[in-house]
């Protein structure tokens, strides 16, 4: 009976909201009020460099104080607000049907309010919106525009219902939204928290959904998950085109009612696999996007403040550094726990916000709510934001100097890591890029697909089990191999169409000099799975073998070392093996490969005295290096150190991993950093200078947040190659505020920094 009940039918719906955007056009805000978008010949998204938010819960109309937000916008130096305006709920008298007002609204027009204050002190509005869930009483009205489960039943979010994204809801209702908005307040543009709809693990059955995919498809809405089904894999592919389409008319609608510099520009995650669960397609994303707005508030003790860093590095990969990427900063407990009404610490606010602007993200301090009981957190912002506005001119529209690239895709995600995406992907990429920073190695995320576009940047590509990959994405890799640039693949990379499906074996074989021996293998993903999550008592021995040269007691029973090892196992002279923890299979070896480790099967760990190798050598190898005719280095790791180095944090696999990609980049890092701490290294140019972004990541929270005390390092010694052309003659500490020595020779610099407390960063000039 619900089901055929419309309070308001779709016509009068359209009608009401057409008349109320006539109406509110004919009131547009003064000139002054406007003239934040005119007085730069920049769009306001190119030039806007500090944000600032209070997320307007739905009781803070009682009690919102415009005056000291204003001085706080002052203070903090901020350039752009976020300021809630509608969606579940309106912040302002709303005449659209439905779009219900928030609990205390009453009579006042807090948006308004707030928008036009920001105008007149000369800020930037972004109008948040907040449009995937609606009331019980729009449900009633409009069933048909709510998702359902595969009973007929709605999908609910607490109290809420939750929208579908192929529903009038977005396609009438948030459009008219928009519109009267735009008429009557003209923010600049406008963002959206939820705007992607139903994520990855739910399935709408709704009529909309059914039809639409039966006409894209000529299928029936998938009733469970299966990877290996083409309906499915074709409906991952359909709701990641529906999110674009959505991106497309959002933007279509906001620029016809407010003009061509009013976008909308829904908020994203920092995280890969967030991405993926919400069908939201970076690179295509950032193919349409004039600046992205960042929702990724807090670190996990795993990724470390460096996290943040590498966002902003992948996803200015994506967008160009000559746009923004504003990121929201939680001045609030956000992570796990969450306290929305405590102050975070500030240190551990402070390192979140300087390790993303680090890596060329935009400071946007975020509070829930217009009124706290820990103040705390209105002190946190304002240091990081004055210090960030006297150097902003060295932190944007600068170009990143890395000679490694470490590759990246969200179809190897979604096809390859399935339901099993932080075991099977993040893993290995968050022990390859803690292994990176770990050494001081400069590097850059790169999409796959952008492999050809930005090969010239690099000395060496990794593929951190890099299993998905089409085969345009592999001819890609074989270029940039034939041209000279070494490869370091581990795990199953390669071994996967993009659906991920098995090959028959490596589509990099004949460059990794090794061959899959059973097809069965590559097609046994609970046995695959397994392998990857389960810790062993297994080692790798290194070849050739030394501990007979070595001070220790004797057996008798140990090899003759004979000749030297491979630079790539620079500093394990003392030890013949390494621990491992995982498990191999064998492989077939090309004739001029070479094997530097080899597996050690599990044996017992207690008692202690059952503790010995039962099988001490294998010929399964844990290492195959090889080199191309092009004289490209080849480094395959089919033992999943990087995986282990995330797991375990063993400081021998990080080690190793450094060392092969030194060697495979012919050492070809453009900087050193010589001296103590643990250290995010950023290196950056602009026309007749290098910027160097040093982040101190040592404290006694590095692994565990949240972060209560900085401790300082140093002393250290750098040295940084410079780009062709640029001789340097000067260096200044923008944090500590001083100038350095530096001496000169064969186109690179040397000089000492004496300490660092967070942050550093050298400017290096020739003025």
């Amino acid at each position: 009976m619900i089901h055929s009940h419309h309070s308001t039918s779709r016509r009068e719906f359209l009608k009401a909201a057409a008349l109320t955007a006539t109406a509110l056009s004919l009131t547009p805000l003064p000139a002054a009020e406007r003239a934040v978008t005119t007085t730069n010949k920049k769009p306001w998204y190119l030039r806007t460099l500090r944000w600032g938010q209070t997320n307007i819960t739905e009781i803070d109309p009682e009690r919102y104080d415009v005056d000291w937000w204003r001085k706080q916008w002052k203070r903090t130096h901020t350039q752009g607000v976020i300021i809630n305006a509608g969606g579940i709920v309106a912040y302002y008298p709303s005449q659209v049907p439905l779009h219900r007002a928030a609990q205390r609204l009453g009579d006042r027009d807090l948006f308004g309010e707030l928008c036009r204050a920001a105008h007149e002190d000369g800020l930037v509005v972004f109008a948040r919106m907040d449009s995937n869930r609606a009331h019980e009483e729009f449900y009633r009205a409009h069933p048909d525009w709510f998702c359902l489960d595969a009973t007929g039943q709605p999908y609910r979010a607490g109290e809420l219902y939750v929208t579908c994204v192929n529903g009038p809801y977005y396609e009438e209702h948030i459009p008219a939204i928009l519109r009267e908005i735009a008429n009557r307040y003209h923010p600049e543009g406008f963002t959206d928290n939820s705007w992607s709809g139903l994520g990855r693990g739910s399935v709408c059955h709704c009529e909309n959904c059914r039809r639409k995919f039966r006409e894209r498809s000529g299928k029936e809405i998938p009733s469970s998950k299966d990877w290996n089904s083409p309906a499915y894999r074709e409906w991952i592919r359909w709701n990641y085109d529906r999110r674009l389409e959505i991106w497309e008319l959002n933007n279509r609608t906001t620029q016809a009612a407010g003009g061509p510099d009013c976008i909308w520009s829904g908020m994203n995650s920092g995280s890969i696999s967030g991405q993926c669960q919400s069908f939201r397609d970076y690179r295509a994303i950032c193919d349409r996007a004039e600046i992205i707005m960042l929702d990724h508030q807090s670190r996990s003790d795993g990724a470390g403040f460096q996290q943040n860093g590498e966002a902003g590095k992948l996803i200015h990969g994506l967008l160009g550094w000559d746009k923004l990427v504003p990121e929201s900063m939680a001045m609030y407990q956000a992570g796990k726990p969450t306290f929305r009404m405590s102050s975070k610490p500030a240190a551990e606010a402070r390192m979140w916000m300087l390790d993303g602007i680090a890596g060329g993200l935009q400071p946007w301090w975020h509070h829930v709510g217009a009124d706290h009981e820990d103040r705390r957190m209105y002190r946190t912002a304002e240091p990081v934001f004055r210090w960030h506005q006297d150097n902003e001119s060295v932190l944007v529209n600068r170009q990143p100097i890395a000679t490694i690239g470490v590759v990246w895709s969200q179809q190897n995600c979604d096809f390859y890591g399935r339901d099993d995406a932080d075991l099977l992907v993040e893993l290995p990429w968050r022990g390859m890029t803690q292994a990176l920073v770990r050494a001081r190695i400069p590097y850059l995320p790169v999409h796959a697909d952008h492999i050809d576009r930005d090969a010239r940047k690099f000395s060496a590509l990794v593929l951190p089990n890099l299993g998905a990959l089409s085969d345009s994405q592999i001819a890609a890799i074989r270029r940039f191999v034939a041209g000279g640039g070494g490869i370091v693949a581990t795990g199953e990379s390669s071994l996967f169409n993009e659906y991920g499906d098995p090959r028959p074996d490596y589509a990099l074989a004949d460059l990794f000099g090794a061959h899959l021996n059973s097809l069965a293998l590559a097609f046994d993903e609970g046995r695959r799975r397994k392998q990857a999550s389960d810790t062993a008592h297994t080692y790798l021995r290194l070849t050739p073998e030394l501990r007979s040269r070595v001070d220790g007691p004797r057996n008798h029973n140990e090899p003759v070392a004979t000749g030297e090892r491979h630079p790539v196992l620079r500093g394990f002279e003392e030890t013949d093996i390494l621990p491992f923890g995982g498990l191999l299979d064998g492989l077939r070896l090309d004739a001029g490969s070479q094997v530097l480790l080899t597996f050690v099967p599990a044996f017992p760990v207690y008692p202690p005295e059952t503790a010995w190798m039962r099988e001490p050598k294998t010929d399964r190898p844990g290492l195959v290096l090889n080199t191309t005719n092009s004289g490209a280095r080849i480094a395959f790791l089919p033992a999943d150190l990087d995986r282990r180095f995330a797991r375990d944090n063993l400081p021998d696999h990080g080690d190793l991993l450094a060392n092969l990609i030194r060697w495979t980049a012919k050492d070809g890092i453009p900087m050193a950093v010589e001296g103590p701490g643990l250290l995010d290294c950023h290196l950056y140019q602009q026309p007749g200078r290098v910027i160097l972004h040093l982040v101190n990541l040592t404290s006694a929270g590095t692994w565990r947040q949240p972060l209560h005390e900085l401790i300082p390092v140093g002393p250290l010694n750098i040295g940084v190659k410079l780009p062709e052309k640029l001789e340097a003659a000067h260096a200044r500490l923008l944090v500590a505020n001083e100038k350095v020595r530096i001496t000169s020779a064969h186109g690179s610099v040397r000089f000492e920094i004496k300490s660092i407390l967070d942050h550093e960063v050298a400017l290096i000039d020739r003025r």
